[in-house]
């Protein structure tokens, strides 16, 4: 079906974007700390303002609303997606509302930041873009992204590869690529690189990965408009005229999400 070359191309790049900033990640050795920008190290600088792991000096700030996100992403809500999936898809019978809730605990920053119509629109284009990348919560995996090579050489002395294991998209935001499986597995307590089909076999993790690469990588540039979230998912393989009916689908997706939660969709939504 034409969505199955959509998923894989989108899948391939995924998280290509990151790869020029490939040293900005977690997963740090023990005692050090993974610093705003994603460096490993000691001191201030690491362990201060700003810090996500480790030994951190200063508590990380608490969100800045009260908004409940199960309150917005309700079982109507969530249901009115993964139905649209087709019955024998392997994610009809593994992503459920209850998993992403759970995620939910280990990054209670994600949709509470701003206004709660900001809210609503952060959650709106997260699940416009897990609703385009696994069609409608059917994919776990890439379409024959196991016989393709993920594996970076750049990043293989930090995020050393297992010969026998796969590096390819799983999961809701199809994390793909050894350098964002090793560190996605130290923040979710898994061994990314050793076990990553975990993001397939652990729907509550499978979710938690997704929400560490939206706050990671997606959530920086959130108040830029939904445009910017493509071009920090997939913007090498859609944006500036490399694939706008893909773009056109995602910005579907999030217009129609928007509307479902009573929200205006803000400025700058095609990249």
């Amino acid at each position: 079906m034409g969505n199955k070359l959509v998923l894989v191309l989108v899948a391939v790049a995924l998280v290509m974007g990151p790869k020029n900033v490939s040293a900005q990640n977690c997963g740090c050795a023990e005692g050090l700390c993974c610093s705003q920008y994603g460096y490993c190290g000691t001191g201030e600088d690491y362990c201060g303002t700003g810090c996500q792991q480790g030994p951190c000096t200063t508590a990380s700030p608490p969100p800045s609303n009260n908004v409940n996100v199960a309150d917005i992403v309700t079982a109507d809500f969530f249901n009115g997606i993964i139905d649209q999936a087709d019955s024998g898809c392997a994610g009809k019978n593994f992503y459920t509302r209850d998993a992403f809730l759970s995620a939910l605990n280990s990054y209670t920053d994600f949709g509470r930041v701003g206004s709660e119509d900001d809210s609503k629109r952060e959650i709106a284009a997260a699940f416009a873009h897990f609703t385009h990348e696994t069609g409608h919560f059917c994919y776990i995996e890439e379409i024959d992204g196991a016989s393709k090579d993920y594996c970076d050489e750049e990043s293989i002395a930090q995020y050393p590869c297992s010969s026998s294991k796969g590096y390819h998209g799983r999961g809701p935001i199809q994390l793909s690529w050894n350098f964002n499986y090793g560190p996605a597995g130290s923040a979710n307590n898994f061994d990314g690189l050793g076990a990553p089909e975990t993001v397939s076999n652990d729907v509550v993790v499978s979710f938690k990965t997704a929400l560490w690469y939206w706050m990671q990588h997606v959530r920086p540039v959130i108040n830029q408009g939904f445009s910017a979230t493509i071009r920090a998912i997939n913007g090498a393989l859609e944006c500036d005229g490399a694939n706008p009916t893909t773009v056109q689908a995602r910005v579907n997706y999030y217009t129609e999400y928007c509307r479902q939660l009573g929200v205006a969709t803000g400025d700058n939504l095609t990249c």
